[in-house]
């Protein structure tokens, strides 16, 4: 009894600042490792393929480490079924701290893996399995965090506080863009064969994932459960299989198939304007340095999160649906023109490019969390959110990297990149152009 009154007063009064505190940092905290561990992959693509391959052709060996960049998103929804399951059964919070422990034992192997010099073909083959864990533990933060957040936050600012998850996933991938800026002196070929601290600097930034991993532990093991979570339990009305209750009702596969459709302009922001954009721009035809290439994906970072806010709170005052859709106009005009700065080689024009479109990606990547928490009722949330989500993020999230690096090897278009970015913000557009905006309303429950 004492649960579910904790639980109605939550839900009527919401949080005090303590308890807001307490919980954003418990949510964010497992963003930030899960999408450093994760990003922190394609930053080092190129020093991984020089590490675990044979020597030989270096764009294969690059096209190999980014299959297994895009293999690890194919795990995604399997993750997302299985956490999300035990998320709408067993409470949210315990899958969190579960996936927050998983994927940094995934990063720390990857940081503890012998060479393709000293094991050979074992090598990349060890590198993908670890990146399946990873992928797999990512499958079920996402959903998972942003569902935690969302059920704890008050009426009218859920908006807000959610989008403090995204700033922590960009502020992640800063955080590992600066890491391999610090480390890029010794991730070149000549460094990594010349013996000395060269030889094994690579495994810094994933070793990192051990104690930035405890850390999230810990915070995340002391918090308590959501309160939409707790009075469906303590009401008896959680769900016995959440995902073959989703299926099994018309409104939800649509709104299943809306969080797949919706988030397409992730693909192209997300994972190919901060991902893909170092290893673009130090490729043959614009010829950035490492260092240069980072700096320029490191301040379009910088202007995403002071945007991320910003659109977050925008969205709880005039909707999700159109700050998501502004954001999508705003990318199919400016797309092209900004990857046209940035082909000029110029680094200030690239910064400028970048920036501006990591601005219009913030009215995007802001909302589409909790645009689509709002579109499932609690007792199918996790599951049914996480398996769109996920699906959609392997299908057009995933496989960005891997898919530009061919084509433009292939056209040689340096634009291969703008016209995804054109594309999908397209498709995003009308994706929500049917849904329900729901901003201004309580969580459902039922």
């Amino acid at each position: 009894m004492a649960t579910s009154t904790r639980a109605a007063t939550l839900q009527e009064n919401g949080l005090n600042a303590k308890q807001t505190r307490k919980v954003v940092t418990a949510g964010c905290v497992g963003i930030f490792v899960e999408l450093y561990d994760n990003g922190i992959f394609a930053f080092m693509a190129g020093t991984l393929a020089l590490v675990f391959l044979a020597p030989g052709n270096p764009d294969n060996a690059l096209l190999f480490v980014f299959a297994g960049y895009a293999v690890s998103f194919f795990v995604r929804p399997l993750g997302a079924v299985v956490c999300g399951y035990l998320g709408d059964r067993i409470g949210r919070q315990k899958m969190l701290v579960l996936v927050i422990m998983l994927i940094s034992v995934a990063t720390a192997g990857i940081g503890f893996l012998p060479p393709y010099a000293a094991i050979g073909i074992a090598a990349p083959i060890l590198l993908v399995v670890l990146r399946l864990v990873q992928g797999f533990s990512v499958g079920g933060e996402a959903a998972g965090a942003m569902t935690f957040l969302a059920e704890h936050a008050p009426n009218g600012k859920r908006g807000i506080i959610t989008s403090f998850a995204q700033i922590a996933s960009f502020a992640a991938l800063l955080t590992g863009t600066l890491v391999a800026f610090a480390m890029s002196p010794w991730l070149t070929e000549e460094a990594i064969n010349g013996g000395g601290f060269g030889s094994w600097a690579w495994r810094i930034p994933f070793l990192v994932a051990i104690p930035m991993g405890v850390i999230g532990w810990y915070i995340r093991k002391a918090i308590s459960d959501t309160p939409n979570f707790e009075k469906l339990k303590e009401e008896g009305g959680l769900s016995k299989n959440p995902l073959k209750e989703a299926f099994a009702s018309p409104v939800h596969r649509k709104a299943m198939l809306l969080a797949l459709f919706i988030p397409l302009m992730n693909g192209s922001g997300y994972y190919v304007l901060f991902s893909y954009m170092p290893t673009f721009l130090k490729g043959d035809q614009l010829n950035f340095t490492i260092g240069e290439a980072l700096i320029v994906t490191a301040c379009s970072l910088v202007a995403i999160c002071v945007a991320i806010p910003v659109m977050g709170a925008l969205s709880d005052r005039i909707g999700r649906k159109k700050v998501i859709a502004g954001a999508a106009i705003a990318m199919a005009i400016v797309g092209i023109p900004c990857y046209a700065l940035i082909a000029t080689g110029s680094m200030g024009l690239a910064i400028l490019g970048a920036s501006i479109m990591a601005v219009v990606f913030a009215g995007h990547t802001a909302v589409i969390h909790i645009l689509i928490v709002e579109l499932f009722p609690t007792r199918v949330r996790y599951s049914a959110y996480g398996l769109g989500y996920n699906i959609s993020s392997a299908l057009f999230g995933g496989t960005a990297p891997l898919l530009m690096t061919w084509l433009i090897g292939s056209t040689g278009n340096i634009y291969m990149p703008a016209f995804y970015a054109v594309i999908t913000a397209l498709g995003t557009l009308a994706a929500v152009s049917t849904v329900k905006d729901r901003a201004h309303e309580p969580l459902r429950d039922a």
